[in-house]
């Protein structure tokens, strides 16, 4: 048994050493908010915080997180959905299908917590993740909007 502290909570999970982090928070722990896209670190759909740094899941296994090290996920980032990025998302219509936006927006968040005030380069260089609906140049602009402060006249 292992211990994981998931959004404030301490978890008992049983999982083989080198289960990805994601199939624990998913299916042991039962939040299904962090995607599974690829399952090669490459897309981004699995990205949660780990002690405040952005972290593909899929290629984490769950030995690798320590007793004390704090988890979370997109159900964690802010349960009323008041998070600047998660409320820039909802003002710009930011996501199309909205698959990888759980992901999108945890990085985009881990982004913001280092880099309060990034430029276009900055989020660029920063955010890998991948959406095949395309939808980059909102992203752009839901993280500039988060890092502003504002909301585009909603409330």
């Amino acid at each position: 048994m292992m211990r994981l502290n998931v959004n404030g909570s301490v978890r008992e999970v049983d999982a083989e050493p080198d289960t990805p982090l994601l199939w624990v928070i998913r299916e042991q722990i039962g939040l299904t908010g962090t995607k599974y896209g690829c399952g090669i670190a490459q897309c981004g759909a699995c990205t949660v915080h780990v002690d405040g740094q952005a972290v593909r899941s899929c290629s984490v296994p769950v030995s690798a997180i320590g007793e004390g090290q704090r988890i979370v996920t997109i159900e964690g980032l802010s349960p009323d959905r008041s998070h600047p990025v998660q409320k820039a998302w909802a003002a710009l219509d930011v996501p199309q299908c909205g698959f990888c936006q759980s992901g999108m927006i945890m990085a985009s968040a881990a982004l913001l917590a280092q880099n309060p005030k990034p430029s276009d380069d900055d989020i660029r260089r920063e955010i890998t993740n991948i959406c095949r609906c395309g939808t980059y140049n909102r992203v752009l602009a839901g993280i500039r909007l988060a890092a502003e402060g504002g909301e585009a006249g909603r409330g």
